[in-house]
């Protein structure tokens, strides 16, 4: 249980947090393209930090900067034509940069393979999931549909992740300690039970269609009917809920309970975003299977 003290330092960090992130997603293009960087670099580096307790030994630095360098392309390129490209040179730059300083400083006992690929998947598992924040964001202009005179509608494709996602792990602690009884997961995340992962699932649902309703109805380009938009939160509650038990997953073999210290009471960038890097790259891949995306 949260003593007041962390109570109150978790609603002070949300207080300052929250605010600074919507206004970011307002405000769109470099702004929140740099947010977004910033948040990247952070991540990456605490993903770093937690393989090499696990006795591995990547990169941080040449990973950090190019989790944040994948936000900034597709910021510049908000679209997945324009970023694959430029995106896949920045991996490969990566993988042979990291293999290279490898030979060079750790041969012949630094396992260079074992170097690139950690430093390589950093930015997989952290740097591209949160390029889909500009593309999404973007989405109703570079898809035909203008911009939105609303300024929901016009974020719609953003908030429909994070509102599902938040949904999601809300309902998910609710029913889970009102009803849970039967364990998800105990090895990994003693907490979790099929209960709330269920009410969990129920509330992602309600929460897409909700947003599909009171946010992209304004977009007749890229209208999202609610049977879509159920499937569509199904889906990215099942993501949001594999996301979190990942990053517990990595906590676990690091052996550490925060992936970071960034956030007091919070712990680090990783602990908020965990669902998150699962959920945006999965909603543009529903919007693009559904045939919403044109």
């Amino acid at each position: 249980m949260s003593r007041p003290g962390d109570l109150a330092t978790r609603l002070g960090v949300a207080a300052i947090g929250i605010p600074i992130v919507l206004g970011a997603l307002v405000v769109d293009g470099w702004v929140l393209g740099g947010l977004m960087a910033v948040t990247a670099l952070i991540g990456a580096a605490e993903f770093y930090g937690m393989r090499r307790r696990s006795g591995e030994r990547p990169f941080r630095e040449i990973g950090a900067v190019g989790a944040g360098a994948a936000v900034l392309i597709a910021t510049g390129a908000p679209t997945v034509d324009a970023f694959a490209i430029p995106a896949l040179g920045l991996l490969l730059g990566l993988y042979a940069a990291s293999f290279a300083v490898a030979l060079h400083l750790r041969w012949p006992g630094g396992s260079p393979i074992g170097a690139a690929s950690t430093t390589v998947s950093g930015v997989l598992y952290v740097g591209v999931p949160l390029a889909f924040v500009p593309i999404l964001r973007a989405l109703p202009e570079t898809r035909g549909a203008g911009a939105p005179e609303e300024l929901l509608a016009a974020m719609g494709f953003i908030l429909l992740p994070l509102l599902v996602t938040w949904a999601n792990d809300s309902a998910a602690y609710f029913v889970g300690h009102a009803v849970g009884r039967t364990k998800l997961f105990p090895s990994l995340s003693p907490g979790k039970t099929w209960e709330g992962a269920a009410g969990g699932l129920v509330g992602s649902i309600a929460a897409a269609m909700t947003c599909a309703v009171w946010f992209l109805d304004e977009l007749p380009v890229l209208a999202v009917s609610p049977a879509e938009a159920a499937l569509i939160g199904a889906v990215i509650g099942v993501v949001a809920q594999v996301g979190d038990l990942v990053e517990s997953a990595l906590k676990r073999e690091a052996g550490v309970k925060d992936s970071g210290r960034v956030f007091p009471g919070h712990g680090g960038v990783l602990d908020r975003v965990d669902s998150l890097i699962w959920t945006f790259p999965f909603t543009w891949l529903m919007l693009e299977l559904l045939g919403v995306i044109p």
